[in-house]
């Protein structure tokens, strides 16, 4: 295994989209950037207006857990975006699987929004 890559799959509040879309790619994966968390993928599903994923890469499960408690224990997520950002999700689910360099490639969007 060469780390694991967590599907964050957001179920939106109608008619957020959009502004949630802006949020991310404006503030949102700068952010992620700025804090050295990879972004595989990003963006809305096709097949409803509600729904978006976001796709992160890291080191291991203990990578992980670090990686989000520092961030969202930050002043700039809980000055920054963090309300904005919530206030446009519904509910959302994570799945974390081992990453592989194949499926890695295979995920990862060229330069339309996503941070590697």
């Amino acid at each position: 295994m060469e780390g694991v890559i967590e599907i964050r799959s957001y179920s939106l509040r109608p008619g957020m989209r959009e502004r949630f879309h802006t949020l991310m790619v404006g503030q949102g994966l700068p952010l992620l950037k700025r804090w050295n968390i990879e972004v595989v993928s990003v963006g809305p599903s096709l097949h409803d207006e509600t729904s978006y994923c976001l796709i992160r890469a890291f080191a291991s499960l203990a990578d992980l857990e670090r990686s989000e408690e520092a961030l969202y224990g930050s002043e700039e997520w809980r000055q920054g975006p963090r309300e904005a950002i919530l206030a446009c999700i519904e509910r959302y689910t994570d799945v974390v699987l081992p990453a592989h360099a194949q499926l890695l490639d295979t995920l990862r969007q060229p330069a339309a929004g996503a941070t590697s």
